[in-house]
């Protein structure tokens, strides 16, 4: 890919990861863990960020969140064995987004071309990274539905990240 292709596609990715971001962050502790949601806000972004780690990886093979994370998110219907806090997320979510930028930089044609390497997703890394991006965006959409249905407010929408896909840190 070119270098203006992978700086466009990263600023659209690191625009949703800032908006998921933006949301976990305005989200208050009493709604964070608010158990009389189908899906609890915690969890909601836990999910969220897991998959981006994983569909920034080549594949199953070696992948392993970082820790206090687990693999128990592949297995239909088993939750972490505790919520996570905020803090815990937010750390997550810049290991996705260290890893989203350093995956974008180094993508060559011939990688977007490359096979998913996820026997559920056929098609190639480049779709792979739209669909993820599709993903995290949905999420950050989620959590602001959440926090306008609970708190009558939440962030603004993100037009592009404000950090070039050179830029250190």
């Amino acid at each position: 890919m070119d270098a203006d292709s992978r700086e466009a596609l990263w600023r659209q990715f690191g625009a949703a990861i800032d908006m998921l971001d933006n949301a976990i962050a305005a989200c208050p502790e009493e709604l964070w863990y608010d158990g009389s949601r189908s899906v609890e806000p915690w969890y909601l972004a836990y999910h969220t960020l897991f998959y981006l780690d994983l569909y920034l990886s080549p594949g199953l093979d070696g992948f392993a969140p970082p820790p206090p994370f687990t693999l128990d998110e592949l297995e239909a219907d088993v939750l972490p064995e505790r919520p996570y806090t905020q803090a815990e997320i937010r750390a997550y979510l810049e290991h996705g987004r260290r890893k989203c930028r350093e995956t974008i930089a180094a993508l060559t044609a011939e990688e977007a071309r490359r096979p998913s390497g996820f026997d559920w997703l056929p098609m190639p890394r480049l779709e792979v990274h739209l669909y993820s991006l599709r993903h995290v965006q949905h999420g950050a959409g989620q959590l602001n539905l959440m926090l306008r249905q609970a708190v009558d407010a939440a962030p603004r929408w993100v037009k592009r990240t404000a950090k070039p896909l050179g830029a250190e840190g």
